[in-house]
């Protein structure tokens, strides 16, 4: 007896570890919802992928989007994947006003309220992930990236947050780090490449069994906060 495949939501999938990890999960039988600014993405087609325009820095961006994932996911979705993210000042070490704004507006306040209005659309035993990093663990403070490494701190904090909430409904919340990878954010220098990364984040996907902790994809392992 044949299944329906999962259906997973990918924020950011326009470059980086948002599109690898869109490609291996179709790879892996899901049918993913990406969402871009644009509403397109580079590459050829793919049936079992949807594109969605999304920006989080706009509430009216993210209502229309929550609408078209609804009516793309009509039996729900299993997992949500917040990849969506910015990183201006991760090189910087004093705040920069305008560059803390635009970190903490997309990484934090847009994840958050993106992900609200998508609680209902989840299935139980579904899972939310947060592409987020061990520059936001406090044992890893340094002093560069205010604004980013701030950010993140804030999602893992929301996401131990969430843990409790959707416990009753069976669904698992994870901040994943997924190394430091050869992005617009890593640079070429980086160890890993997009589609390493997405791999060890799927492995996490598949393995972590415990909500609310912090994931570590380049050991493959629930990390220390």
């Amino acid at each position: 007896m044949s299944t329906s495949p999962k259906t997973a939501v990918v924020t950011g999938i326009s470059s980086g570890i948002g599109l690898a990890l869109a490609h291996k999960l179709l790879a892996e039988g899901y049918h993913v919802i990406g969402t871009t600014r644009t509403g397109t993405v580079e590459g050829p087609a793919n049936e079992n992928l949807q594109i969605v325009s999304l920006d989080v820095t706009s509430d009216a961006s993210i209502e229309l989007a929550v609408g078209r994932i609804a009516a793309l996911a009509p039996g729900g979705v299993d997992l949500l994947v917040n990849n969506a993210g910015a990183a201006p000042d991760v090189f910087a070490v004093a705040p920069d006003r305008a560059a803390f704004a635009q970190t903490l507006d997309t990484n934090v306040t847009g994840t958050v309220f993106l992900t609200e209005p998508l609680l209902p659309h989840l299935n139980e035993g579904g899972q939310v992930i947060f592409i987020s990093s061990n520059m936001g663990l406090p044992r890893n403070a340094a002093p560069n990236g205010p604004g980013y490494r701030l950010s993140k701190a804030a999602v893992n904090m929301y996401a131990a947050m969430l843990a409790k909430r959707l416990a009753e409904r069976h669904i698992r919340v994870t901040p994943m780090h997924p190394g430091w990878v050869q992005t617009k954010l890593g640079g070429d220098q980086a160890p890993l490449t997009p589609e390493q990364a997405a791999d060890g984040l799927y492995q996490g996907i598949v393995t972590n069994t415990e909500s609310g902790q912090f994931w570590d994809a380049t050991v493959g392992a629930v990390a220390a906060f």
